[in-house]
């Protein structure tokens, strides 16, 4: 019977047999009776049991393998989310960089545009302010190269033209014109005398020597002609002639009247007389028609003077307003000077420098003339 359990478990096929061997849970199976004796069942039970420890410990392989397998890959999963992480986080702080420079960007360029606009309409006002005042300084000079012309036709140092000057007009040709200023370097009583015919007064001949060193700082000015007083030609001038001229008893007055002459913003006026209409006067009047507001002294005052738009009028004797006009008309001539109208030479622009200087001293002593 031995024998034939052994033929017969070679013959079977290893499915049937791994049946046999694998019951169900809770269930025995009983082995057949007749088909085996209790030495084969031990055999086929040890042979059983092998069988299962081989797939056991298959199995438990498999799963370790399986496990590291899936550990590896778990592993290159997370480095590489992690390098996916750092990526994302390096491309956020560019993003970051890219807005934050833009944004910079933006704002430097609106704030180049602003200002070059600014920049743009300063220049623009500026421009137009000048081309303004250029306009008005041609108009200005056309004017006085226009006087001058006419005065140089019309009038000569040494028989100037009393209607060019109106200073030596008689008091019945003087026409009162409120609003007669020094300051007017080109005055329309220039143009309209210009059409007039006027017989020059006789020459009077006298000798003359040029002193070497008064020339000499003449011509130095002229080469560079300026208003600056601390030049030496004017600074003598100022100590020997303006200065003397026009010291007044009324100290603090007279510092007024000085500098109103050096800035040409005097203005001198004659008083209306009783035969003209009264003109009412907005400024205050100081010193009156008996009383000169220069010398303190009661005088006849014929002509009073506004230092600049102040509004305020002094009255001023014959005497205050030859010397003040002295100093007027060396001013103006200097200026023409400076201003490049005057086409003469040297030599005659010297003299005629020479008889304003002699005007003011005359008049700083005294003298003048019966017309003022």
């Amino acid at each position: 019977s031995q024998a034939n359990f052994e033929e017969d478990s070679q013959k079977q096929p290893a499915v049937g047999h791994w049946k046999t061997l694998m019951p169900s849970k809770g269930s025995k199976e009983e082995p057949e009776t007749g088909c085996q004796d209790a030495g084969g069942g031990d055999e086929t039970q040890s042979t059983e049991q092998l069988n299962v420890s081989r797939l056991r410990s298959s199995s438990v392989e498999i799963r370790e393998k399986g496990s590291e397998f899936l550990k590896e890959e778990l592993h290159k999963a997370q480095k590489e989310l992690k390098l996916k992480d750092k990526e994302c986080e390096r491309l956020s702080k560019v993003r970051e960089q890219l807005e934050q420079e833009l944004e910079e960007l933006t704002a430097s360029l609106f704030e180049e545009a602003h200002k070059m606009v600014r920049e743009a309409n300063t220049k623009q006002a500026a421009s137009e302010k000048q081309l303004r005042e250029a306009r008005g300084k041609i108009d200005m000079l056309q004017a006085e190269v226009t006087a001058l012309k006419t005065l140089v036709i019309t009038s000569t140092p040494s028989s100037p033209n009393r209607e060019l000057h109106p200073q030596l007009q008689s008091p019945s040709k003087a026409v009162f014109r409120k609003g007669h200023g020094r300051n007017k370097s080109t005055s329309s009583a220039m143009v309209s005398a210009a059409s007039q015919n006027v017989t020059p007064e006789p020459v009077s001949h006298e000798c003359k020597e040029v002193d070497s060193i008064l020339f000499a700082e003449f011509q130095a000015w002229k080469e560079s002609p300026t208003l600056d007083k601390s030049c030496s030609f004017l600074d003598r001038i100022y100590r020997e002639d303006v200065g003397p001229c026009l010291d007044f008893t009324k100290q603090e007055l007279s510092e007024l009247v000085r500098v109103a002459v050096e800035q040409n913003t005097l203005t001198i006026e004659p008083v209306a007389s009783q035969t003209l209409p009264v003109v009412k006067v907005s400024g205050e009047e100081c010193g009156g028609p008996k009383k000169c507001a220069l010398s303190g002294l009661p005088r006849t005052c014929k002509h009073r003077i506004m230092l600049g738009d102040s509004g305020n009028y002094y009255y001023i004797s014959p005497s205050c307003r030859a010397r003040i006009t002295a100093v007027c008309n060396f001013f103006t001539y200097i200026r023409y000077i400076q201003q490049g109208l005057v086409r003469q030479d040297v030599e005659l622009m010297y003299w005629e420098v020479m008889r304003l200087r002699r005007e003011m001293s005359l008049a700083k002593l005294g003298f003048y003339p019966s017309e003022m």
